[in-house]
């Protein structure tokens, strides 16, 4: 279409699409930026500019005093019943005329200060799609110019200082893509800020639901340069938007088209491929909406990408090779995302090695162990089917079609590295057994003294110089002492569980095995729960509680995350809310134990008095482990207030909770280099969070993203090589946790804090428990957790308050959801749903 037919002057009212004067201040943002792309050859509709010398003319003719002191609705009145000066209205239904006879187009506003690198004003003003016809283009012409002015449009303008009297406003008229599909897409990962991915997001009909956020769209992740589709996420797209006579509206999509692939390989190769063209004619990573239309794609609009994220710092050490980890146990020490620091904590406590391979790992932020150390070592031996049995009392029993990847190493060679590993074990129980009494009687006052010395510290020297003579051993010595302990006595427990049920049977032996109580009280993980009933009766003050037990709580080993003892307000959230008295629920259970060990004895008169003994024996470990692991909990307390003295000493705040300890003394020392890895490891951090907890076991490399888009992931295995058969059928199965039966509703839970959905007498269904979540247990009638073994906490505790519990079912919060109704028999280790 040529410039002539226009009447294109210095200060036109209509200029065609590409014209070389459809810049910023003629046809605003949206407009240069399609005027950009027509110009370079790119498929764009066609259309042309309504510009800002069109919009003023309109306004100069008495609307001034209007747009200054109406509200938004009486400001859209007087722009619809002003009419246009007649050059204005003329130049457009002639530009409008040569697209055709009455063609659809989309009407769309562009202002001064829009589709910017630093601001998008996406949203803030008005498009309208499927407008037909000269007298409705008019109507629409003077909405989008007063969508400058509605309210929310001006207070985006207050908020990112950009003064009213600076800005106008263009419209673009583009003939209507009536789209069989649309989108978006990305030049980089809006999500991870991977600058070497593209994503192109669509759905069917019209783009208006997806750029509205009206259906979840497909999504399509590809590789930069080759256009090779690393994932697609295909979506149940329950609407599209259609066009109608007088517009546009959402209607449901058909059948056959929601769960189908909105595009196929070809097509996303060929739109990553129009992004790298605009890519390169703008040099920045860019937003650009699409459309497709009878095997045709065209571009709808192109912006900057506004906010970009940082490159995301990848935590994934199943990269490092093909070994099966868990996360049954650690993830219970350790339930959710961590901080660099906390990682740098843990990694100095658990890290090992046998032949270069590590014992532990993180993966995605969430700490695991890895298998195939320990199920190799056991093999090298002879010992290999020993170590399974004995590990799953820890690590819960491996599913069937699981197999363990052995080490890539000789037999000679493992079994030298198991020796070496094995001697780091035995010094570390002789310094435990040697130094367990006196640290557990000592450390509660010495804790608080350090964390009082850490408050007092004036200047970051004064800090260092206090990490280098007492904190450091704190965790290094004091911290991995009690870690020994924590794990020490294990195997003589799980050998009792393994010969007690065929004495006694099943529901017996479960009775037996609790008590760990004892009469005066010793069990660490009952205490917060015990304390707080207390509390609550007026036995217990608030002062002794945060002192005995301040420091317990759900995240307890993340440092970032505040103690009870921090918090006026957590007692108060704990108090609230019925539910049964734990000291109540203790009695009942000495009871049936009671009954329990009446039945032994007359069935085995002559063994009674030795297992009496055996279980006295495995109850002390019991206590003892609970009570080391309670005191390396308060070390981390100390550990966390050295971070947050540290980053209030510094001026950086939480910057520091992003930096492993070896770099938080690094910066207290002077030096700020560090601090440059802050904003990529945040947003790994923030990134981690939002996925759901990754499955129990993972064998070789796994990709947390990727793995939380696939619509038929399991929360139980992931294998790279195999992917597991669905899980289906009414009967899940898991470990016999506490024995009883119940039948009930569900109430699955993601986190304690959710914890006040829980009613009494709902089952409570959950990934993990830990200490944390003791004080829901007299709420609820049962327990069932997805991960967890014999040993693991919700099952010791249920098993003390006589709470029948199931425990490490894989997959229970996947196939239960909150009402249905099931039966949990404890005995068994089995839910059923009903």
């Amino acid at each position: 279409m040529a410039c002539e037919a226009f009447g294109v002057t210095e200060n036109a009212l209509v200029l065609p699409l590409a014209d070389e004067s459809a810049e910023l201040g003629t046809a605003g943002g949206k407009g240069a930026s399609l005027a950009r792309l027509g110009r370079a050859g790119l498929p764009v509709p066609p259309g042309f500019h309504v510009t800002t010398h069109a919009y003023r003319a309109f306004v100069a003719e008495g609307l001034g005093p209007a747009i200054k002191a109406a509200p938004e609705a009486d400001v859209l009145a007087a722009f619809e019943n002003h009419d246009l000066p007649a050059d204005v209205a003329a130049a457009i239904l002639q530009a409008y005329e040569a697209l055709g006879d009455d063609i659809p187009v989309a009407v769309r506003s562009s202002a001064t200060a829009e589709d910017l690198p630093e601001l998008s004003f996406a949203g803030q003003h008005d498009t309208f799609l499927n407008v037909v016809g000269p007298g409705a283009l008019l109507v629409a012409v003077r909405r989008c110019w007063a969508s400058l002015w509605t309210a929310r449009a001006v207070d985006y303008r207050r908020r990112n200082g950009i003064p009213s009297t600076d800005v106008a406003i263009a419209v673009v008229v583009q003939q209507l893509v009536p789209a069989d599909a649309a989108g978006v897409l990305f030049t980089a990962n809006p999500v991870t800020g991977a600058r070497d991915e593209l994503v192109v997001n669509a759905a069917w009909g019209l783009g208006e639901a997806v750029v509205g956020g009206q259906v979840s769209p497909d999504t399509y992740v590809l590789a930069r340069g080759s256009h090779r589709e690393i994932s697609r996420n295909v979506q149940d797209k329950t609407v599209m938007t259609v066009r109608t006579p007088d517009g546009t509206r959402e209607e449901p999509t058909p059948g056959d088209l929601r769960h189908a692939a909105v595009l196929d390989e070809a097509r996303t190769a060929e739109l990553a491929a129009l992004g790298e063209r605009i890519e390169r004619l703008y040099g920045l990573p860019m937003d650009v909406e699409w459309a497709v239309h009878n095997g045709q794609s065209y571009i709808l609009q192109a912006r900057p990408i506004t906010h970009l994220r940082t490159p995301i710092e990848v935590w994934n050490d199943s990269l490092r090779g093909d070994y099966l980890w868990t996360s049954v146990n650690v993830g219970e020490a350790v339930p959710s995302v961590m901080t660099p620091v906390t990682w740098s904590f843990v990694r100095t406590l658990s890290d090992s090695v046998l032949g270069g391979h590590p014992s532990s790992g993180n993966i995605g932020g969430r700490f695991y162990l890895n298998l195939s150390l320990p199920i190799t070592a056991g093999v090298a031996v002879g010992l290999g089917s020993l170590v399974r049995r004995t590990s799953e009392q820890t690590f819960g029993r491996l599913p069937a079609e699981v197999e363990v990847p052995l080490l890539p190493m000789s037999r000679p060679a493992v079994v030298r590295a198991a020796v070496a590993t094995a001697i780091g074990f035995l010094r570390q129980g002789r310094a435990y057994r040697k130094e367990l009494a006196n640290l557990l009687k000592t450390n509660p006052a010495r804790c608080e003294e350090l964390r009082e010395y850490i408050g007092k510290t004036s200047t970051p020297p004064d800090l260092l110089a206090l990490w280098k003579s007492d904190v450091d051993a704190m965790l290094r010595i004091v911290c991995k002492t009690l870690d020994a302990g924590a794990r020490t006595g294990i195997g003589q427990s799980a050998k009792l569980r393994r010969s007690l049920p065929k004495l006694v049977g099943d529901a017996d032996a479960n009775t037996l095995l609790t008590g760990l109580h004892g009469d005066s009280g010793e069990l660490a993980s009952l205490g917060p729960v015990l304390g707080l009933a207390r509390l609550k009766r007026g036995q217990l003050d608030r002062d002794t509680y945060a002192r005995t037990w301040g420091h317990r709580c759900a995240d307890e080993f993340e440092v970032s995350v505040s103690r009870p003892a921090e918090d006026p307000a957590w007692l108060d959230r704990q108090l609230g809310g019925a539910a049964q008295d734990p000291e109540d629920l203790l009695e009942r259970q000495a009871k049936v134990r009671d009954e329990a060990w009446q039945r032994l004895r007359v069935a085995h008169p002559s063994k009674a008095d030795r297992i009496r003994r055996r279980l006295d024996r495995a109850a002390m470990g019991a206590r003892s482990r609970e009570r080391a692991r309670s005191e390396m909990v308060r070390g981390f307390w100390v550990l966390r207030a050295f971070v947050v003295r540290a980053g209030a000493l510094t001026g950086r705040g939480d910057d520091l909770f992003f930096l492993p300890i070896e770099e938080i003394l690094t910066v207290l020392a002077g030096d700020q280099t560090p601090l440059a890895a802050v904003p990529s490891r945040r947003a790994a951090y923030h990134l981690y969070r939002t996925l759901p907890p990754y499955p129990t076991y993972i064998r070789g490399h796994f990709d947390p993203p990727g793995w939380a888009a696939d619509p038929h992931r399991r929360n139980d295995i992931y294998h790279e090589s195999s992917a597991p058969a669905p899980v289906t059928g009414r009967e899940i199965s898991g470990f016999p946790g506490a024995a009883g039966i119940v039948e009930g509703l569900a109430r699955v839970i993601g986190t304690v804090e959710e914890g006040d959905a829980l009613q009494p007498g709902e089952i409570l269904v959950t990934t993990v428990t830990n200490i944390g979540w003791t004080p829901l247990f007299p709420r609820a009638a049962a327990i069932v957790t997805d991960v967890g073994a014999p040993l693991s906490h919700a099952a010791i505790v249920a098993r003390e308050l006589g709470i029948p519990a199931v425990v490490g079912c894989g997959t229970a919060t996947s196939r239960l959801t909150t009402g249905d109704r099931i039966r949990v028999d404890g005995a068994k280790g089995t839910v059923t749903l009903l």
